[in-house]
């Protein structure tokens, strides 16, 4: 029997379904450019492009068939979603074989292939599996997807400090991206493992909007830089200058944490019995 019907307002599934397919889309525009630097040398680098080239518009075909298809939905996404996190963790492993693991230092760590960021797919298959074993009306369902933000966002501080490091931070402004992603990292975790006030959550919504402003900036910023190189075509330039689409890296984990933060808002027992505004609306609520 197909699930009730969901106002799309309140479908946290859809909306961690559309956040998947999307990201998967431009995951291969990513992998593209970064492995056409190299001109894909070794055959399995085209596997994470055709993987995410085929299960992009499976998954979005996924979505509209979901309450027609339930069993398929379910079944289909579970293989969507362990084959991500085989691929991101097989292509953690060989992005640290370019170099890392023949030196094993910090040199080699900044300078090989940027390790973590084939654990993009890990962290989409875990969005895709957590969404189908957890019901999204559960507190932890919405803990969970803010878990896997945070997580993204230590990504994204790995990510600006070793690809930063490369040219020894040469602008200042290259350690925003480092200090914000720290900063959201502390802030967000804390609604993962104990019960805090709404002032709270609408705190942590305004350090996320400050990292969604942080990554348009450094997307700006990027794109001066490629249009700056001096020689090689378009296409050149963008596989071979600042990474286009790593800041935007801020702003996509902002819609995940954004989502994360309205489902544990709107939970009851996430909100502390302390706060003079939950106690107004329970008073209203039961008309005392």
């Amino acid at each position: 029997m197909a699930p009730p019907r969901a106002d799309w307002r309140t479908d946290y599934r859809l909306w961690i379904e559309a956040f998947v397919a999307f990201n998967l889309a431009a995951l291969a525009l990513d992998i593209f450019l970064a492995h056409s630097e190299n001109h894909f040398r070794r055959s399995s680098e085209y596997v994470p492009l055709a993987f995410s080239i085929a299960a992009s518009p499976l998954l979005a075909a996924l979505v509209v068939l979901r309450r027609r298809m339930p069993a398929g939905w379910r079944d289909v996404g579970h293989l969507i979603g362990w084959c991500s996190i085989a691929i991101g963790i097989a292509g953690l492993v060989l992005h640290l074989d370019s170099r890392f693991f023949y030196e094993r230092t910090i040199r080699s760590l900044t300078y090989a292939a940027p390790f973590a960021a084939p654990l993009a797919f890990t962290g989409l298959g875990l969005l895709l599996i957590a969404n189908r074993m957890i019901d999204p009306a559960a507190i932890d369902w919405a803990r969970w997807m803010l878990l896997l933000a945070v997580g993204g966002f230590i990504g994204n501080f790995i990510f600006s400090l070793t690809d930063h490091a490369m040219n020894g931070f040469y602008n200042p402004l290259e350690w925003i991206p480092v200090v914000t992603s720290a900063m959201a990292v502390g802030w967000l975790l804390v609604p993962v493992v104990m019960r805090v006030r709404t002032a709270y959550l609408k705190a942590c919504a305004s350090v996320v909007a400050i990292q969604a402003a942080v990554g348009l900036v450094g997307f700006a910023l990027h794109a001066a830089s490629i249009l700056r190189e001096p020689a090689g075509g378009f296409i050149e330039r963008l596989s071979g200058g600042a990474p286009l689409m790593a800041p935007l890296l801020f702003p996509n984990l902002s819609i995940l944490a954004l989502l994360a933060l309205w489902a544990l808002a709107r939970h009851p027992a996430i909100v502390d019995s302390t706060d003079p505004a939950s106690l107004h609306n329970t008073s209203h609520a039961t008309g005392q």
